[in-house]
Formats: structure tokens, sequence, C-alpha cells
């Protein structure tokens, strides 16, 4: 299958490229800046974008460039919007132009976080914050423009190299710096490398729709904090527990935004635990010590 995956200098566009090669898959990678990888496309530009596409002659566009900075988008609502929002319009005119279906990264922000359990695929979005809100426009413009979609939401991603929480808390905890953590923000860990797997098994199915693609369970961050600690050997580390309302920042994420896959499942596609993928990430960054000892 030919397959063009935009965003492809990204930690999940690189892993996903890696994983379509290696199941035999003809990739092709763009991003905004060029890389050994992929060239450069800025998804805003919809002549560029449209052109990528047409050279390319996709069966199907991954969609995994967006800007991820929550706090940015909250500074920049209007540049979210452009980037997240219409920038996904222009990839998913693109593709139809090219009779490529499009699968697009999103996000459990999209959600308020008040039902109070986990969010599945058709519960009704109502994002809280721009950063929701921007990847919600990236969804519906997806959704009118190309009916051959796949929508895959995720939460809380953690990737070998990445900017990310888990590795912001061992690189605190190396340091010797205090850990604040909060205890009322919920969701799902998810590993990288099982989110790249999963949509490579996901666009081999053809079953078009919304997806909610997490490793399996919901904790706080403060109990991933206290997991990934005590699984790289740091159960004597100490981490304050805060609520969000102590923590202050441009955006405001949802509570309790932990996602249920059920559609995923229907095809057989399920991730293991949160916890599983941990000790994954840390056996392979040469991090975890049995039984945390």
């Amino acid at each position: 299958m030919r397959i063009l995956v935009t965003g492809a200098a990204g930690r999940l566009g690189g892993r996903l490229i890696s994983a379509l090669a290696a199941n035999g898959h003809d990739v092709t990678g763009v991003d905004v800046v060029a890389a050994p990888n992929c060239a450069a496309l800025d998804i805003t530009d919809f002549a560029a974008a449209r052109a990528a596409t047409a050279d390319a002659a996709p069966e199907v566009v991954i969609h995994a460039a967006a800007w991820t900075d929550v706090d940015g988008c909250a500074r920049e609502p209007e540049r979210a919007i452009a980037v997240n929002g219409l920038g996904t319009q222009n990839v998913a005119l693109a593709a139809a132009a090219a009779g490529a279906a499009v699968l697009y990264i999103s996000t459990n922000e999209v959600f308020d976080g008040r039902a109070g359990r986990p969010y599945r695929e058709y519960d009704l979005p109502n994002p809280p914050n721009p950063y929701g809100y921007s990847k919600w426009v990236g969804e519906r413009a997806l959704a009118q423009v190309n009916p051959r979609h796949y929508i895959v939401r995720t939460a809380w991603l953690f990737a070998h190299g990445g900017r990310n929480f888990v590795q912001a808390i061992l690189s605190a905890a190396q340091a010797g710096k205090p850990l604040r953590v909060v205890t009322d923000e919920v969701a799902n860990p998810t590993y990288n490398d099982d989110l790249a797997n999963a949509i490579a098994a996901l666009v081999l199915t053809g079953r078009y729709g919304i997806y909610h693609f997490v490793n399996e369970g919901a904790c706080s961050r403060w109990t991933l904090a206290r997991y990934v600690l005590d699984r790289a050997g740091c159960a004597d580390l100490p981490i304050e527990r805060i609520s969000i309302k102590q923590w202050a920042r441009p955006s405001r994420p949802p509570l309790y935004a932990g996602l249920e896959n059920l559609a995923g499942q229907q095809v057989g596609i399920a991730l293991r635990p949160w916890q599983q993928a941990v000790d994954a990430f840390l056996a392979r960054e040469g991090l975890l010590k049995q039984d945390g000892a």
C-alpha cells in the first residue's frame, strides 16, 4: 500500500514510517521542515499540500502533523486553528482529490472531562481549551470533506527521545529536583510505539470511523509518576500531591478524560495495559529495575 505520512519528523510520525515500512508498505514522509526521511511541507499551504499529495499518489494519508504545544495553543488560539483545524482541512481536500483515505490523529482533549467515566468514540465532544477545540475543528473538517476517514484519538503520549510527561519525571528525578504532581487530572498513558502499531493495523482494515487508541486503563498524573519512579528504582523519592489549581499554566486540561476503546476491539485492535507499556518503555531505555528494586 502507498502511504503518505505528515509530521514524519515527529516521534509518532517517525515511528509510523518505521512500522509501516517494516510491513512492506511504500511510505513517503513530509514535515514542515525537511529531514532525512521526509520532504518539506507546510500543511497550512493548500496548494503545496495538494501538490505533495498528488506527487505521492497515496492510497492512505496518515495525518500526524499538528501543533501539540497545548499551552502554546492557549496563547495563540488562532494559530492553533490555522494549523490543527484548517491545515487538516487542506490535507483532507488534497487526499480526496488524489482518491486517498485519511487517518487523522486527534486527542482526548476534545472532551470536557465532566462525564465521570471513560469517553466512548461517539460521545459528544465539548473541547475545554484552544488545543482541544483546534483538534475538534480538524475532526469536523475531515469528516465534512472526505468520507473515507479514520479519526484516532489518543492521550498522554510518551515516546523515546521525546519531550513528554514520563521523560520530564525521569529527568527531574535524575537531577534531584523536588517533584510536585497533580492528583486530579486523569487520562490514559499511551506508549508511542503501541499507538503506531495499532494505526498500522487499522489502515489495513478499511473500517472507517472514530477510534480511541490508548493503552488500557486510566490513572492520575500522580499515579503515573509514582509508577514510573517505582519501576525505575526510585521508590524512595517522594512526590508531593497537589491539585490542578496549584499548577498554574495557560491551558486547563479536562480533569477526567480517560478514553475507552470499543471500536478498535471490534476489529481486533487493543493496546496492552498502561503499566505494561511503561515497563516496556523503561526496559528499552535501560531504566527498568526488577520489581522496582
